[in-house]
């Protein structure tokens, strides 16, 4: 079949490689453009393959917000090195799953990268991925993603470029400047302290009693406690468990900023009271680039040694 300008231009957009293979790839797989970029791979772009096992822990968090705040969506995208991160191509691309993400309806990262890719339906989502670890030369992955719609207010915060996000829900009547700049300042909280519940109502009974157990044991191994009662002892825990859910508790925590140490969930209700209007926050969610991965140790001596063997 005849093979157009305008296909070669989009295969090329796609996997970076050399009009004369992309126009070769393209009549070798009857213009089918998901048959075209495996023939690239298969053809001097297999290196994308050989990556796909290298560890891919740095990269960047991205998201995306409605401009009315009442839908956003987070993502992160792992790379081989901070460098690449760095990449304007590379940030490029993250948006757009960002955006895609927004949009998309996939519960998990395997569906998603069954979809077809939005700015060109003739590949997939995973398709588009591995046209780009074939561009950019490292290995990449799109590792978690999360979205949110609400009737109230989502605000977004990134920290360092990306290495961490951050999406804050909030049942609000108001989207007022003052309302606005309360959930960012809330977000920057949440990267800043990475709470894990956002009230001590959200915290499991396995969790409390899991901590229990240990400062129970803390408290008796302490010779300072030897002669006290069990009923004291009883009090110390409790104490103890509560001021350690402060800290893991958004609501709870003290609030940053704040300079009479009030906690979070005092600064949002005089925010309220200032603006008029109700503010509950309901959600968070926090990425962090490569947050319980493996990182890459390198050693560029070795590396050259064994190039050079």
């Amino acid at each position: 079949m005849a093979i157009t300008a305008s296909q070669v231009k989009e295969l090329r957009e796609i996997s970076g490689a050399g009009m004369m293979d992309c126009k070769k790839a393209l009549s070798n797989t009857d213009g089918d453009m998901d048959k075209a970029i495996e023939w690239l791979r298969e053809n001097g772009l297999a290196k994308a393959v050989k990556k796909a096992n290298r560890i891919a822990a740095e990269g960047i968090v991205a998201v995306d917000v409605d401009a009315d705040g009442k839908k956003a969506s987070i993502v992160e995208v792992n790379s081989e090195t901070d460098f690449v991160a760095k990449n304007e191509k590379f940030q490029s691309y993250v948006a757009e799953v960002a955006a895609q993400v927004k949009s998309s309806s996939a519960e998990d990262t395997e569906t998603f990268l069954a979809e077809p890719w939005q700015s060109d339906t003739s590949v997939t989502v995973d398709g588009k991925l591995k046209a780009m670890i074939a561009v950019i030369g490292e290995n990449m992955n799109i590792r978690r993603f999360d979205r949110i719609s609400t009737d109230g207010l989502i605000v977004s915060y990134i920290h360092a470029g990306g290495k961490i996000g951050v999406l804050v829900e909030a049942d609000t009547d108001s989207s007022s400047d003052g309302v606005k700049e309360c959930l960012k300042n809330v977000a920057m909280q949440v990267a800043a302290l990475n709470p894990k519940y956002l009230s001590s109502d959200d915290v499991d009974d396995e969790y409390k009693e899991h901590e229990k157990t240990i400062l129970l044991s803390q408290a008796k191994n302490d010779p300072k406690n030897a002669n006290k009662p069990d009923a004291i002892i009883e009090k110390m825990i409790t104490g103890r468990l509560n001021k350690e859910l402060k800290e893991v508790c958004l609501l709870e925590q003290e609030y940053v900023k704040a300079e009479n140490k009030e906690n979070v969930k005092t600064y949002i209700q005089n925010v309220a009271k200032a603006e008029n209007c109700t503010i509950a926050l309901k959600r968070f969610v926090r990425f962090e680039t490569g947050e319980g991965l493996e990182k890459k140790e390198e050693d560029f001596a070795a590396e050259v040694a064994a190039q050079m063997q």
